[in-house]
């Protein structure tokens, strides 16, 4: 079964500047953490949900795990954001393991009949989404 990271989109302030930050990066993103999942193996083929602002708003498809300097790990992962519903998530340090059951949807375009994601963010906030 695959499993999903979460993190904390930390120093964004939108979901606009998240999307700027993987803009013309090339097709794959490295992030790097200090210890490599003991359940990576279930991640690959997964994908990290970003948070910002107590909610999830975002993914990226993990592709895989490397060695970094020093002992650490880059999570590798597809530079396309996907919007996800935005759902509400308590904040964190690091990452977190997410069962693919409580992952949110992707938000499909206006023609599937979603909400624009700033709308559906704001009703999120809210308590009415």
């Amino acid at each position: 079964m695959t499993l999903h990271l979460t993190k904390i989109a930390f120093g964004a302030t939108s979901l606009a500047e998240l999307h700027g930050w993987f803009a013309n990066r090339g097709p794959e993103h490295r992030l790097t953490t200090r210890y490599l999942p003991k359940r990576h193996e279930e991640l690959v083929g997964g994908s990290l949900y970003w948070i910002l602002k107590h909610q999830f708003v975002a993914r990226s498809r993990i592709l895989g795990f490397e060695q970094a300097e020093g002992g650490k790990t880059h999570i590798v992962i597809d530079s396309e954001l996907i919007d996800v519903s935005p759902a509400p998530r308590r904040a964190h340090q690091g990452w977190r393991y997410l069962d693919p059951k409580d992952a949110p949807p992707d938000l499909g375009g206006s023609a599937n009949g979603a909400l624009p994601p700033d709308l559906a963010s704001e009703l999120a906030r809210l308590g009415l989404a």
